[in-house]
Parts: structure tokens; sequence; C-alpha cells
């Protein structure tokens, strides 16, 4: 019988098998979706099913370039391991070089391109069968220069943390180094233009109910306030920061000198705001002892 694209999808969803293994089950099954997850688990193929509510929080972050475009992404696994597996590297890899030519807008579009004669999105789904964790693109940016603009680039870590910058001139060493000031300071914003007005009320009041309880009459916390706000942006805001191979300068200041002017930066750390499952190991083991 004829199998329909999206009776395909749905098998695929539902076992985590690869679209070939899924559409080779409906065919064997004629059909039917429920049969068809038991012949895949009956061939060993549904392992996957499970792995796809897991939580991948490891992995690595890539960049790559190709002219005035750059693209930076997060491809995660469920264990450091596996992100060291020469398999999940040559797929990053590929990855990389596919995502930056055809410059997809966002994550969404990115598991739409087609990669290995698949979406990419099938080609995920079959790495997580055949490497044995949840593989997934979490995170997929794509960042625009100009002609009179230079891109900057650092990994730290293999791609624990990734940054690309966009500098005013043509200096691609400076553009590196203020990336790599950005993986190691962290900086939120590039300057205090970016920081939202919302931000900065909420720290003033926040400051200002900081001076009051420790005392400080009214007449002079206005001023404190400034101060301590001034310290404040120095510590979110790229260009205010003490450039980190020159304390003695602001990164403003050291672009400056070199004839260039950040424009902007992305960062991606791995696994950032996942929510990651801490065990109790000792606890475990004790509890496996205890049913022997």
């Amino acid at each position: 019988m004829a199998i329909s694209a999206s009776l395909v999808k749905e098998l695929r969803e539902k076992s985590g098998a690869g679209m070939m293994d899924c559409k080779r089950a409906l065919v064997e099954t004629n059909g039917n979706v429920d049969a068809a997850i038991d012949w895949l688990r009956e061939k060993g193929i549904a392992k996957a099913a499970k792995k796809q509510s897991r939580v991948a929080a490891e992995g690595l972050c890539h960049y790559e370039f190709d002219g005035n475009t750059a693209i930076i992404f997060e491809l995660n696994s469920e264990t450091d391991f596996v992100s060291k597996n020469e398999q999940y590297i040559k797929l990053l890899e590929d990855l990389g070089e596919i995502l930056a030519v055809a410059k997809p807008n966002n994550t969404e579009e990115a598991l739409e391109v087609e990669m290995y004669s698949k979406k990419i999105s099938e080609v995920l789904a079959d790495a997580t069968f055949t490497i044995g964790e949840k593989i997934s693109l979490r995170r997929f940016t794509k960042i625009e220069k100009t002609d009179s603009q230079v891109f900057g680039a650092y990994k730290h870590n293999a791609g624990r943390i990734a940054v690309v910058t966009v500098l005013d001139g043509n200096n691609s060493e400076v553009a590196k180094d203020i990336a790599m000031h950005v993986a190691a300071i962290g900086p939120e914003y590039v300057d205090q233009s970016q920081v939202p007005q919302e931000e900065l009320d909420k720290e003033r009041k926040i400051l200002k109910q900081e001076a009051l309880n420790e005392g400080k009459e009214e007449s002079i916390v206005e001023k404190m306030i400034i101060g301590r706000l001034n310290k404040f942006l120095k510590s979110i805001c790229l260009t205010n920061q003490p450039f980190v191979k020159d304390s003695d300068i602001t990164v403003e200041k050291y672009c400056a000198q070199k004839g260039m002017k950040v424009v902007s930066f992305t960062k991606l750390i791995v696994g950032e705001g996942i929510e990651k499952k801490v065990g109790d190991f000792a606890a475990e083991v004790a509890a496996q002892l205890g049913k022997q």
C-alpha cells in the first residue's frame, strides 16, 4: 500500500526511528502505526524512542563563516562523553558547513535544511539512534556584517563556549581578542545604549534601598547610586569593562587604539538555561544493593 509522508512523520515522532525504517515498518504493517512501533521494537530500531524525552544538556557549540555571513549554533547530547565521539564531531562540522551556505534565519528553518539527502531534523533523529543518545540542535543564530566590518571568533574548551563578534574595521586579530574577552568575562550588552530602561530602573531602585538600609542619609543616597550604577554597568557592558589582556584600559579604548569599534557579539554556552538532573550516585547504588 502507499504510505503517506504524514504517516511516516507520525511514526518517526513516536518511535524516534529513521525515516526509511519508519516507512519500511509501515509497509510491513499495512499502515498501522501501533503495529509499526511494535515491528520497530522487535527489530531493535525503536530504542531511540525513549531518548527523545531525555534532557540533552551537554554537547558543543560551533560556528562557521561564508563571506559576510556567520552562523553559530549549539548541538546538544546527553553526556559530555558523546561530544568527544568522532561521529558526533563529524556531524557538528558537517552541520556547520551546510548551514553556513544555506543561511537559514532561525533554528526552525535550520532543521528543514537538506543534509545527506534528508532534512537536518531527520539526520538528528537518525544520529540519536546510531549514537545512542538524544542529539538535538537547540540554538542557531545567523549573523551578518558589511564589507567594512570584520568577524572575530573564539572557542573555549573545544566549544563549551563559543563567541562570534562583529567590529567596524579590518583587524581580525582585534576582533578575535574581543571574542576571547567576551568568553572570559561574559558581558550581557555591548554598551549602555543596549541596556533596557526597565533593567536600569530596577537596579537603581535596588541600589537606593540598599543605601538606605545601610543608614545613609537621603541627601547623599542619589550621589552614591550614580557611582554604584556605573559599577553595575561596567559589569554587564562590554565596552565599559577593563580589557582582559590589559586591565589598565577599557575594551572601548583598546579597540579605539586599533581603529576598531565593537558592533555586536553573540555568545553560546553549552546547556545554558537547561535544568540538568542531578542524581545522588551513592544513594542509587545503596538502593540497588537494598533490592538484592
